[in-house]
């Protein structure tokens, strides 16, 4: 029997799917090609790979600090409880990530094969991902390292390659020979043509201390770092924290560059399983909307869409009724806040938009107008220089921390359910159009005690009327309190 711990790297920003993907809802958690997000889709693959000689345990998620509510909410969506949340306060790349993985495997006594995948993957073929992921984990059982090689269909410039040329003797997977890097629409041509270049999905199949063993002996800074931040850990419930200053020191570098490049001619044994299940990153529009279903003139469309004479396009309306006539190999994205219109050969520069949203300091780069909490959400339909106007959802059972405001006040309609109110010392209840005033500087609190979801819209006035305008007294769900409590308002 073998141990399996199935590793979902959920980090990232996604900026070239911007505006739909943002910061604090990146596109792992959205739904871009089907009902569930990417996330999901690849908690459900590895939740499927259990056989009769893989005891399969439940997943590890790495992610960042800001995402942790995403992750565990989005899990329990489709069922599934995880291991651990390991909570990045900060991005270093995928090799501290699955160094921290290890370690977590590690700390039961336990030696697990670990199955590190990306968050944001699509795959067709689920049985043909299973299949190869079985014969990964029988040869990383070994103690060797197995990568996952996507065959490619056509000369791609957007990935690495991995070439692989001799077969394993007595086995399904290949040798590998050497990885290359992005190339150039004639290298990639030839690299098609030669039948031994796979491309690099960044899907790799390792015992937790193989990995560790590897990482010590190629990059021993990383190791020595990452072991550093895990003894300062602190837990709280399925959350686990590295120590923040000494993850700070942490070199920033990818599985590729640490380790797999260096493995070939190594004392460190590294095969790839072929890979051939309808794989794409959705690494930009263009990946979208070949992972989409067409109409007959080749056009992708979701949402409220209306098209005509158009070819080979991607239509993504969010919020209203979107129109395009007479376009051919465009993208359109619609969001109630933000529109992105890109020839589909350029969509890899929509993150120079997100970097001039950066540079201006517009929140658009970071936030959708309807932003999520662990709560629920509120969404920011109003606003002008001296109001702003939300509608704001609680879940059942739930509430907003204990906050009071410097610049503001705050007015409150339920518009369903009911509101059990804090105000100073005052506790009390508010049902369907009742209302309540919330003076500058007052303690208050709303949370909803029914069973159905409570939704109030909230009237802000007041000199300023920044997010930054909350001092946190009391949180239920771990985020920070103090004076400074809203720079992790999460």
């Amino acid at each position: 029997m073998i141990d399996v711990t199935p590793v979902i790297l959920c980090g990232g920003s996604g900026t070239r799917l911007w505006p739909l993907s943002r910061r604090g809802f990146p596109k792992q958690f959205l739904c871009l090609a089907g009902d569930k997000s990417l996330f999901q889709e690849a908690a459900l693959r590895l939740a499927g790979l259990s056989s009769p000689g893989m005891n399969v345990a439940l997943p590890l998620v790495v992610t960042g600090e800001e995402h942790r509510f995403l992750a565990i909410e989005q899990l329990r969506e489709i069922g599934i409880e995880p291991n651990q949340i390991l909570l990045e306060p900060a991005g270093r790349n995928t090799a501290p990530a699955l160094t921290f993985a290890a370690l977590s495997a590690l700390h039961n006594d336990d030696d697990p094969v670990l199955v590190a995948v990306p968050a944001d993957q699509t795959i067709a073929d689920v049985k043909a991902f299973t299949f190869a992921i079985h014969t990964a984990v029988e040869r990383a059982a070994e103690g060797l390292i197995a990568i996952l090689g996507m065959t490619p269909d056509r000369p791609e410039t957007g990935y690495g390659y991995i070439q692989a040329t001799r077969p394993s003797i007595g086995h399904r997977s290949l040798v590998v020979e050497r990885f290359v890097e992005k190339p150039d629409l004639v290298t990639a041509r030839a690299y098609l043509a030669a039948g031994d270049y796979h491309w690099n999905g960044g899907m790799f199949v390792v015992q937790a201390s193989t990995w560790l063993r590897a990482l010590g002996l190629f990059r021993p800074e990383i190791l020595k770092a990452v072991q550093t931040a895990w003894v300062a850990r602190s837990t709280d419930k399925h959350f686990v924290r590295p120590g923040k200053d000494e993850f700070a020191a942490i070199p920033s570098e990818s599985i590729d560059y640490a380790v797999m490049e260096n493995c070939p001619g190594s004392s460190i044994d590294l095969e790839m399983v072929p890979l051939d299940a309808g794989w794409n990153d959705l690494g930009a529009w263009d990946a979208v909307w070949k992972a989409l279903p067409k109409d007959t003139h080749g056009n992708a469309h979701r949402g409220d869409v209306v098209t005509h004479d158009c070819r080979n396009t991607l239509v993504h309306a969010n919020s209203r009724l979107v129109s395009v006539v007479g376009l051919d190999d465009v993208v359109v994205v619609e969001t109630p806040d933000a529109v992105m219109v890109t020839s589909r050969s350029r969509s890899q520069d929509v993150k120079h938009v997100v970097s001039a949203l950066d540079d201006t300091r517009r929140e658009e780069s970071a936030l959708h107008r309807k932003v999520h909490r662990p709560w629920g959400w509120y969404d920011s339909i109003d606003e002008h220089c001296r109001f702003k106007v939300k509608r704001i959802m609680v879940k059942p059972g739930e509430g907003l921390s204990l906050q009071m405001h410097k610049h503001r006040a705050e007015h409150w309609v339920v518009v369903s359910g009911i509101a059990e109110v804090t105000k100073g010392d005052q506790v009390f209840r508010l049902a369907e159009n009742q209302s309540t005033f919330i003076a500058q500087g007052q303690v208050h609190r709303l949370s909803n005690p029914g069973a159905v979801p409570l939704e109030i819209i909230e009237v802000q006035s007041g000199e300023y009327l920044g997010e930054d305008d909350i001092v946190r007294l009391d949180d239920r769900y771990g985020r920070l309190t103090g004076l400074d409590s809203s720079k992790a308002d999460v």
